[in-house]
């Protein structure tokens, strides 16, 4: 009987923490209609989030870049269209590995450490203070992290593209010898502004997610430093599995606003 209830206590379950997301979205729409946004706040977290990030999300998309572009180097030249690799290179760093692969790293750096550090206030009361002292907890702790994953995102999805397209002109050039005037032309006519835009999207929605789903289970953490230790991983899991679903439907519906080749 139990295996056969399984299936919908899992559905149960989902729905019952679907639910719990939208609220925590309710309760955050009513904090940004507050005006009340604590921008000290929200500039200490985009230092914290953003600048904090640089290193890590540079890495990989510079490394991402450098490997896409060996692989495709290593097919094309059995065809003898070399050259293109940097379209190839260019589209797929500015549509899909830039922002995904940013924002898996995001995740894991920034996802972890907005649940533990809400988590921890969340066990030692501090929440239970904040709302005696007649500040909202969402208001205070989820309304600066919020704001600043909307612009940090972004910025650091354009700075993965553009070191993934350094390191990539890097290996084909200097590595392989493809002429640089050749890689530059590719990357200049088969990459616009549309695909620059589709990435920008991408990253905004991806930081809604990972700021929603973090910061709520910081937000239910229980039972003391066990429960905040599942909480920073459930965090960092529910985040990275909401944001490759994500993209996977992103991908579909904004290719009918933003189809490949052709320019805006």
């Amino acid at each position: 009987m139990d295996l056969l209830c399984l299936p919908g206590r899992l559905f149960l379950n989902f729905l019952i923490y679907m639910g719990q997301l939208a609220a925590l979205l309710r309760e955050l729409g009513f904090a940004i209609k507050s005006g009340v946004w604590r921008m000290r706040l929200v500039a200490q977290q985009i230092v914290s989030i953003g600048y904090g990030s640089q290193v890590v999300v540079i890495v990989t998309g510079a490394f991402t870049g450098a490997v896409f572009t060996a692989q495709t180097y290593f097919k094309f030249k059995d065809f003898g269209v070399e050259t293109g690799v940097g379209a190839i290179v260019s589209v797929a760093m500015c549509r899909e590995l830039g922002p995904v692969l940013a924002g898996l790293m995001v995740t894991g750096r920034v996802g972890a450490a907005m649940a533990a550090e809400i988590g921890t206030m969340k066990v030692t009361e501090q929440i239970d203070a904040l709302r005696a002292l007649g500040v909202h907890p969402v208001d205070y702790l989820m309304l600066p992290r919020f704001f600043a994953m909307l612009i940090s995102m972004p910025l650091l999805i354009a700075e993965s593209i553009t070191f993934g397209l350094a390191a990539s002109y890097c290996v084909v050039v200097f590595g392989f010898g493809v002429p640089s005037a050749w890689f530059w032309q590719h990357v200049v006519e088969h990459t616009n502004e549309q695909d620059i835009i589709y990435g920008m999207i991408k990253g905004l929605i991806f930081g809604i997610l990972i700021t929603v789903i973090s910061c709520h289970q910081g937000l239910m953490a229980s039972d003391g430093a066990v429960g905040v230790g599942i909480g920073t991983t459930r965090a960092v899991v529910y985040s990275s599995l909401a944001l490759l679903i994500c993209n996977f439907f992103l991908s579909i519906l904004l290719n009918y606003f933003f189809p490949l080749g052709t320019a805006m």
